[in-house]
């Protein structure tokens, strides 16, 4: 049975491709909500480097790495009862990186079968978002976001893997069901420079938590 936020808890994940804005919207969010952050683990995460540099002998390890660390941070979450704001769903790490790695084939079918088991049980047991906030980002973009900021372990990222990424992203955002979604368009909303494409989103949100519906922003004003 899923765990259950409290009445006035909110439980906030944002969902996108490398380089989408994730982690800087986390920030901004957490700021003007009050929230508590919580971001994806890339500089401790033992198994992401050796990862970029050999998919095929690491993806298993690394997503059930994943697996585990995203459902003991989201149930801590709920548990310590402040509303939060995630900058990863559980939900991309199955349905988007680890199709994608077993299409690539970098994850075999007994691995896949193995990984989606334990996931559709975990998931049993956790409490569902207050809301999904969707980046969507031209791949082209996404490009020159990674290479502006210049990560170490991101060097090796190949285009056609964020392609496919991007590929899976837009299958996923017609079957997912969890919870309201607010999709935001993060080429044209610089909610990171511009506050008045913040301020839309922060009443977007507020919208979207209010009414339990799906909002679009593609354009601001």
């Amino acid at each position: 049975m899923n765990q259950q936020l409290s009445p006035n808890q909110r439980m906030i994940v944002l969902a996108g491709n490398i380089g989408s804005g994730k982690t800087s919207l986390t920030q901004l969010l957490s700021l003007s909500f009050g929230w508590t952050p919580s971001y994806e683990s890339v500089d401790n995460n033992p198994y992401l480097a050796d990862f970029y540099a050999d998919m095929k002998t690491w993806a298993f390890h690394l997503q059930m790495y994943f697996l585990g660390n995203r459902a003991i941070e989201i149930e801590n979450l709920a548990k310590a009862g402040n509303s939060a704001v995630l900058d990863r769903s559980i939900y991309e790490d199955a349905h988007i990186f680890v199709r994608a790695l077993h299409e690539m084939n970098n994850l075999s079918d007994r691995d896949y079968q193995a990984y989606f088991k334990l996931y559709e049980l975990v998931l049993r047991t956790l409490p569902r978002p207050t809301l999904l906030i969707r980046l969507v980002t031209p791949v082209e973009t996404l490009v020159q976001r990674i290479q502006q900021r210049a990560r170490s372990i991101e060097d090796t990222i190949d285009p056609d893997y964020l392609r496919l990424l991007d590929s899976y992203y837009k299958q996923w955002d017609k079957e997912y069901s969890e919870s309201p979604v607010l999709t935001i368009d993060s080429q044209r909303f610089d909610f990171v420079n511009n506050p008045e494409h913040f301020n839309e989103i922060v009443s977007a949100i507020e919208t979207c938590i209010a009414t339990k519906t799906n909002l679009v922003l593609s354009e601001p004003g």
